[in-house]
């Protein structure tokens, strides 16, 4: 059910990012900031699938033909990873340091799918920049938050 309700959060955040939390334009990168704090707690397997959900989410909200699907779900299960580490990843800066490389993965991919292409936009580097810059800001906040919201419902960490 919480996973449900997240979702739901993070889909009207990605419809109606607010104002006053945009740089230059460019809201933070929604779906990093959901998916690496779910991969922390939930494991490998678990982030993975979620990336790929959330990809598809995403890829269907923005309507080009630029896919965000196969770096999700590579993000996800690299967080994942940090399950089995051998102390809990729960520091704010370390969460946000992995907001930053992970948004900075997901726009460099896009960048990767122009270049592919033969398509050349200048722009691109202008929102990497922001949108990995706002995440990065933020993230330390959200992720913290949303790994105890996790840990107290996931039936890992019951007692």
């Amino acid at each position: 059910m919480a996973l449900f309700a997240s979702g739901l959060v993070l889909l009207c955040l990605l419809l109606a990012s607010p104002g006053w939390l945009q740089l230059a334009g460019m809201s933070p990168a929604w779906a990093v900031l959901w998916l690496l704090p779910w991969s922390v707690v939930e494991g490998p397997l678990a982030g993975a699938l979620a990336g790929i959900a959330v990809g598809l989410l995403f890829d269907a909200l923005q309507g080009s033909n630029l896919t965000s699907v196969p770096m999700l779900a590579l993000l996800g299960f690299w967080w994942g990873q940090f399950l089995a580490a051998r102390r809990p990843l729960e520091r704010s800066t370390t969460l946000g340091l992995l907001a930053l490389i992970g948004t900075l993965l997901l726009n460099g991919s896009y960048a990767l799918q122009l270049h592919l292409r033969g398509e050349v936009n200048a722009a691109a580097w202008h929102i990497t920049f922001a949108q990995t810059l706002l995440t990065a800001l933020v993230a330390p906040l959200i992720c913290s938050l949303q790994v105890l919201l996790w840990r107290r419902i996931s039936s890992r960490y019951e007692r």
